[in-house]
């Protein structure tokens, strides 16, 4: 997909940026090389690929899920603003 100055005007009105006129001819063929990969990427069959969460297929070091604290809300409450039933209760922002 190939772009020209208008698009990169259009844009660049949509992501807020002020780009000179100088500067546009490279943005232009820099984003048409990147649309352009993605449309090579898009040719490829990938059905038989397996999704991965990770491209090195790392496992992910979990630590024991168990409690180290102890329970404070009675503590962290008695200094609130209010609560009320082991609530907080904040004023109402949205009707």
């Amino acid at each position: 997909m190939a772009l020209d100055q208008n698009d990169i005007d259009k844009i660049a009105h949509l992501a807020r940026l002020q780009i000179d006129e100088k500067d546009k001819p490279e943005y232009v063929r820099n984003l048409s090389d990147i649309l352009g990969f993605v449309e090579q990427m898009n040719g490829v069959d990938t059905a038989a690929v397996t999704p991965m969460a990770h491209p090195l297929d790392a496992v992910q070091r979990l630590r024991q899920d168990i409690v180290t604290e102890e329970n404070q809300r009675e503590k962290f409450q008695a200094i609130a603003p209010q609560a009320e039933q082991g609530l907080y209760l904040v004023p109402k922002v949205i009707e």
